[in-house]
């Protein structure tokens, strides 16, 4: 069972929300930040490579002394106020008029030690260690990381209850989703809400395994490092937003390769034909249509590929998933493509930009072929993270992304 706790949140003033707040670290490279922060934007924090002309190298001393200067000066401007007490918050996300209501709180960083917070991903040590440095010369968790959890009845009603107030923030990001949030600061719901969660068997890591992974592992750090550690110090929890399962839906993450390992086009698609039944769809995008079918787009059409059956493995949590069938039969079988996470011949695009992206890319002659899939499901990822099985890279993308600077979370 999985331990929670509130805390006292520093956070935008109601009327700065929509200037602060950013979209996360990693989805926007240091070009794009710096186009896109203004002046109270959590970005300066976060990416502050940006603050340097020319932009700096984010991994330089100078680069993490800005983060630290920054962080303190918007707390001195009043730009970020830390609340007078613990509480624990509700982040909704409305994207294609569909919303998904998460709990923000502190997660239990042995539980992380332990596997009650599960994940399906492999965490690169490098990534890992980037994202510590960041949690060390802050000592807070500038940026939340994003859990699902089993849907309970009591927290969906308690959710239900607080969003029928007035929101605290409520405004549409640039990107046109909605963001909403709420306060939970009555004493009698906050200690339900612990004691509901102390029953939820489990945390899945939804998205942000890296930042997950440094945040536990600095916590730890302080722990062995605290002579008169208790277990009830801040460190001991890190940041996080918990979603109910059935409130989130993973979307496509899709392919694009840069040679046919030395074959035609022609022969690429009979190659093809052992595996899959092949049906060519014209020029029109043809998004697949169910599990262990296939969008190919090459030669400027767009073909349905279904895996023929035997090819794959559905009582296996791992064979039964498309990524794993396009692997295995195409990328490595007839492309020679066997690390997917260090070939430079591949190149992955998440789904929210469209299949138009791979025609573009493909038609560009920058790659020769693309490949969409079918979404990885929610019962999926939570098979493999039960089973202590691993998928295999870039396999669920998750939108929308949270928005940084709602709410820090202070580790002293």
């Amino acid at each position: 069972m999985v331990k929670v706790k509130p805390f006292a949140a520093v956070r935008p003033p109601k009327a700065l929300a929509a200037e602060v707040a950013s979209r996360p670290y990693d989805v926007l490279n240091s070009v794009e930040a710096k186009a896109e922060a203004g002046e109270k934007s959590l970005l300066h924090i976060i990416k502050p490579e940006i603050d340097f002309d020319p932009i700096a190298d984010e991994h330089s001393q100078p680069v993490y002394d800005k983060a630290v200067e920054n962080f303190k000066l918007w707390q001195e401007r009043g730009w970020l106020v830390q609340d007078k007490k613990e509480n624990y918050y509700v982040y909704a996300q409305t994207m294609n008029g569909r919303t998904q209501y998460g709990i923000v709180l502190c997660a239990n960083v042995e539980d992380y030690m332990t596997g009650k917070i599960k994940k399906h991903e492999l965490t690169r040590k490098d990534k890992e260690e980037d994202r510590m440095i960041h949690v060390r010369i802050q000592n807070a968790n500038i940026e939340p990381v994003f859990f699902a959890y089993p849907d309970n009845a009591e927290i969906n009603e308690i959710v239900a209850n607080v969003t029928k107030k007035p929101a605290e923030y409520d405004f549409v990001a640039e990107d046109g989703f909605g963001h909403h949030f709420w306060v939970i600061d009555d004493e009698a719901t906050i200690k339900r809400i612990t004691e509901i969660f102390s029953t939820i068997p489990a945390f899945y890591v939804a998205d942000g395994h890296h930042r997950t992974a440094a945040a536990a592992l600095v916590g730890e750090e302080k722990r062995k490092a605290n002579p008169n550690h208790t277990g009830n110090e801040e460190y001991n929890y890190f940041m996080a937003v918990v979603f109910p399962e059935s409130h989130l839906k993973i979307i496509d993450y899709n392919r694009v390769v840069k040679d046919l390992n030395g074959m035609t086009e022609a022969q690429f698609i009979e190659k093809l034909k052992e595996d899959f039944d092949i049906e060519e769809k014209g020029t029109e995008i043809y998004k697949p249509a169910g599990l262990h079918n296939f969008s190919m787009y090459i030669g400027g059409k767009w073909y349905s590929m279904t895996a023929k059956k035997g090819t794959y493995n559905d009582s296996d949590p791992i064979g039964v998933l498309d990524v794993t069938v396009l692997s295995n039969l195409v990328f490595d079988k007839l492309l020679d493509i066997k690390d997917l996470r260090t070939s430079k011949r591949i190149d992955f695009v998440g789904g929210i930009r469209g299949l138009g992206e791979l025609k573009k890319r493909v038609d560009s002659g920058e790659m020769v072929a693309a490949f969409a899939l079918y979404p990885v499901s929610m019962k999926q990822l939570i098979d493999i993270a039960d089973t202590g099985n691993i998928m295999p890279p870039k396999t669920t993308w998750f939108e929308p992304k949270l928005r940084s600077g709602l709410a820090i979370h202070k580790l002293s």
